[in-house]
């Protein structure tokens, strides 16, 4: 992790800008697979080649490492790997190891590193680096590393005087980490604190930037930590950082010297969410019928919910007025729907891993409701609840039951004919009771109600947002994997799809997930 010895490498083509020769190559099937690091906190180290299987024995009996560091790919990867294989991984993690993969790609335009190096395409930095990160997958993927995995990217120090080279590099790592998120990975990024690292915390709240979800920064100071003046607590907060806090030098150990860089490592995985990943990559989608009657998942990866890479579920949904995303009703693990028809029966769609299996009934005379909407288990008793607001505008729960049932309905609030746009939004306040947010028509605005067991506390709190604007708002669940509950909706005059990022007790600015949604209506 000086990152050091960087390696010319021509590109491939003016399309494939930046993209490894190894993506070329179709990556054998690994006959092992592991996640990697895991949770990991303790010292590592990383050097330029992967060391012999004797040498890591040797390191593993009496060094203080527990983990290492191995640059599986990239353009600008400084050494040969002759021992990088799925077995030497297999056999490093079966000793007890814990692997840091690392990825040298394209560097920035303004790089300090010297001449000799493959750099970022500015003009078309988003592209190369969802190119760059599909073939650091097919390198994870050949050495057995599976989704869920971390894998950092190593952008070296670069100046901080060009703007031009600086947007490239944000761009770049935009695309980087998007295609990971698709890809079911995680993304690092490695640079110094005082170049990359912080434009990175600068753009760390930025809407629509699909940070790095994992921090590595350099500052070869000596100390062993995982704190820094310059990294505020508020990003990567909580086993999301790693230090490098010596560069290169020779260390001994069982008889066996390596040159080597010293890292302290404070990983964890983040949680998954537990909303709407119709698409098994850990982020959350969005579901909405077309105006055919097509119920379709549109994928989300953090910071985008792809219009075009929606996926089909169910046909001959035309009937249905309303739909609402439950949770795990009948407790298989998957997410499951409520749909409720123009009659006025409702029914039960159990998740399954391609999409839904066969419906049941599970209520009628349903259509002299509105707003039906999820709310997660605001009873406590292990089962999702749904609520409505009746004709009398009053709101009841209807709580989940044992065998894939609703109960009959209890009153939870009254007067709420003044209030459009319902979406259990999560436990937002994050105090243990799951929360609903809706629209006021007298101001337009964003409130939300806050949960205790079995209902809800009376108390309503400003979100700050202005909603006139807007239609179909959902709760996604952690959408952006930051710890807090999200809400999305469709902007009625532009039909984009757009994320209202929660932030505890009030909603960060909005930004665009996507478009083309103009006639996705409704959305769960």
């Amino acid at each position: 992790m000086s990152r050091r010895k960087v390696a010319i490498t021509a590109l491939i083509s003016a399309v494939v800008v930046g993209m490894s020769v190894f993506a070329l190559q179709r990556a054998d099937a690994a006959t092992y697979s592991t996640v990697q690091p895991g949770s990991f906190t303790g010292y590592a180290f990383d050097a330029c080649t992967a060391p012999p299987s004797a040498s890591m024995k040797a390191w593993k009996a009496s060094s203080p490492y527990k983990a290492i560091g191995i640059y599986i790919g990239g353009v600008n990867r400084g050494c040969a790997q002759p021992q990088l294989t799925n077995a030497w991984v297999k056999e490093q993690v079966q000793a007890g190891w814990k692997l840091l993969p690392l990825y040298v790609g394209p560097q920035a335009t303004c790089t300090t590193i010297g001449p000799g190096r493959t750099s970022i395409d500015n003009a078309h930095a988003d592209t190369q680096g969802r190119l760059t990160a599909q073939d650091a997958i097919v390198q994870a993927t050949a050495l057995g590393l599976a989704r869920d995995s971390v894998i950092i990217y190593d952008m070296e120090s670069y100046r901080t005087d060009d703007p031009v080279c600086r947007a490239g590099v944000l761009a770049f790592m935009n695309g980087w980490t998007a295609r990971l998120h698709d890809n079911g990975y995680f993304s690092g990024f490695y640079s110094s604190v005082a170049s990359g690292v912080a434009d990175q915390v600068a753009a760390y709240t930025k809407p629509g930037y699909t940070r790095p979800d994992y921090v590595d920064f350099a500052r070869w100071d000596l100390k062993v930590t995982v704190t820094d003046a310059q990294i505020p607590a508020t990003v990567w907060p909580g086993k999301r950082r790693m230090k490098q806090y010596r560069g290169g030098h020779k260390e001994t150990y069982g008889g066996v010297t390596i040159n080597i860089d010293n890292d302290y490592v404070d990983f964890a995985p983040l949680p998954k969410t537990k909303a709407a990943d119709f698409t098994g990559n850990g982020w959350s989608d969005v579901l909405g019928k077309s105006p055919t009657g097509y119920l379709s998942a549109f994928p989300g990866n953090g910071s985008l919910v792809d219009f075009n890479q929606r996926r089909t579920l169910i046909s001959g949904f035309n009937a249905m007025s309303a739909f609402v995303r439950i949770g795990d009703l009948n407790r298989d693990g998957r997410e499951d729907l409520i749909a409720r028809q123009s009659n006025g029966d409702l029914w039960f769609y159990p998740g399954t891993t391609t999409g839904f299996g066969t419906r049941k009934k599970v209520g009628a005379g349903f259509h002299v409701l509105r707003e039906i909407t999820a709310i997660g288990d605001l009873t406590g008793d292990g089962y999702p609840d749904l609520l409505a607001v009746s004709k009398g505008n009053n709101l009841y729960l209807y709580s989940g039951q044992a065998g894939s049932k609703l109960s009959g309905g209890k009153l939870v609030g009254s007067g709420w004919g003044d209030k459009t746009e319902l979406a259990g939004a999560g436990d937002f306040n994050r105090d243990g009771f799951p929360d609903l947010a809706a629209r006021k028509n007298a101001d337009g605005k964003l409130y939300l109600w806050t949960g205790k067991k079995g209902g809800f506390t009376g108390k309503s709190l400003a979100l700050g947002t202005g909603a006139t604007d807007l239609r179909d708002l959902i709760g996604v669940g952690d959408f952006d994997r930051d710890g807090y509950p999200d809400l999305a909706a469709v902007q009625k005059s532009t039909g984009s799809l757009m994320l209202l990022p929660g932030a505890g007790t009030t909603l960060r600015p909005a930004f665009r997930l996507g478009g083309g949604y103009s006639t996705i209506t409704p959305l769960a």
